[in-house]
Order: structure tokens, then C-alpha cells, then sequence
């Protein structure tokens, strides 16, 4: 068998757009609604919370037959500036998918970052970079053992969420999401209007008042 190779749409959303949603936390992202797409949340940050970057970028998918990485190689001349790799490798964890070469090859080309389901290894050098996001599901130090079998740019699962090449990826501390380009247009508002609703909220709480009266939470049945 060897490695199928389609191509990945690019992001139709405007930069404006864009720039509006580097402004939007992934926790107020998935709190939007229950069919916005979150990643694994096992599949986590490599640095620790307050030293990674986020990550933003079109997605780039490697469908993975481990311990085959095929479409990772594959993909390494088709990844440009602004994508984000993202390895579909079933949540394999006895052979690394990639490493520190090829992690800084894609850094050295723009690529802003890479997310795993699977095994990933040489993770000091990986987490020395304070500008390349990394997210896997586990560390191995056991590399691939083949590049023949797999698919470059088709739709994945990471756990129980749906990836398509193109997607936007957004990643933060608390996670990963994936948002198609009608997901960008229909929920730019309504985030941005949660974002100054919790700003509203901490300057109220901060200015003392209480919970009750900030949330609007029913206080007639506490006791006298």
C-alpha cells in the first residue's frame, strides 16, 4: 500500500475575521455549543500552563497506521506558514509519530505547531522552543518503523471529534478545537459577546458585589 495524498483546503475566513478569533479562549469556544468540536482532551500541551503559546493555524491532517508515519513524511512538503500538523495515530502509544527533526523543520518553515494523537518523543528540545506549540497524547522515545501506508488531507478522529484538512485549530492551555469556516462566521459574535459578558463579571465581583446579584442567581429561599 502506499501513502494517498489529497490536498487541504485553504482558510476562506478574511484576516479580520482571523484576528478576531486569536482573541477567543478555547474554553469560551466549546462553551458556545455542544456541536462545537473539542479535540481529546488527553491529547495535552507539552509545556507547561503559562509557557506555551497558542496555537492557531489550518489544519493539515496525517491519518496514521502505526507504527507506519507515512503521510507525516509526506506531508512535510506540503505544510506551509500558518498550518498545524495534526497526526491522527489511533492514540498509539509504542512508536513516536515525530521528533525534534522533523518538529524543527516544520518550525524552521512557519508551521505553527503540531497536535498528536499518539506517542511523540524528543520532547526536551521540542519544549525549548517558546514558539512552536506541540500537543500529544503520550511520550515515547520508540521511533516509527515505516512510511508506506496512510492518507495525507483527509477527514480524522482524534478520540471522539471529527478533523477535517482546513479546519482552523485553536489551542490554549485548556485545550484543543477544531472550527470549520461556517463555525468562524456563525460564532464570532456570540464568543466576543461572552468574552464581555466575563469581563463584566470580574469587574462586578472585583467591585464587591455579590455573587447573587452578579449572576442573578435566585436568593429567596436562604434562610433567615
Amino acid at each position: 500500500m502506499s501513502v494517498k495524498l489529497s490536498t487541504a483546503p485553504a482558510l476562506s475566513a478574511s484576516n479580520d475575521l482571523l484576528l478576531r478569533w486569536r482573541k477567543i479562549p478555547v474554553a469560551v469556544t466549546v462553551d458556545l455549543s455542544s456541536d462545537i468540536r473539542q479535540l481529546d482532551n488527553a491529547i495535552r500541551a507539552l509545556k507547561p500552563a503559562g509557557t506555551q503559546p497558542s496555537l492557531f493555524g489550518r489544519a493539515i491532517t496525517a491519518l496514521c497506521e502505526p507504527p507506519d508515519f507515512g503521510p507525516v513524511m509526506y506531508s512535510l512538503d506540503t505544510l506551509v506558514a500558518g498550518d498545524v500538523l495534526v497526526i491522527a495515530a489511533h492514540g498509539f502509544e509504542h512508536n513516536a509519530m515525530i521528533g525534534d527533526v522533523l518538529c524543527g523543520l516544520l518550525r524552521n518553515k512557519g508551521v505553527t505547531g503540531v497536535v498528536v494523537d499518539g506517542a511523540i518523543r524528543d520532547v526536551a528540545q521540542i519544549v525549548a522552543w517558546d514558539d512552536f506549540p506541540v500537543y500529544a497524547r503520550v511520550i515515547n522515545p520508540r521511533g516509527p518503523t515505516g512510511y508506506s501506508k496512510g492518507y495525507l488531507n483527509v477527514a480524522v478522529k482524534l478520540g471522539a471529534c471529527d478533523v477535517y484538512p482546513g479546519d482552523l485549530i485553536m489551542g490554549d492551555d485548556d485545550g484543543l478545537v477544531a472550527l470549520s469556516d461556517e463555525d468562524l462566521v456563525a460564532w464570532i459574535d456570540i464568543a466576543e459577546a461572552r468574552l464581555d459578558t466575563e469581563a463584566n463579571w470580574t469587574d462586578r465581583l472585583m467591585g464587591g458585589e455579590s455573587a447573587v446579584s452578579v449572576f442573578g442567581l435566585n436568593d429567596s429561599e436562604r434562610g433567615s
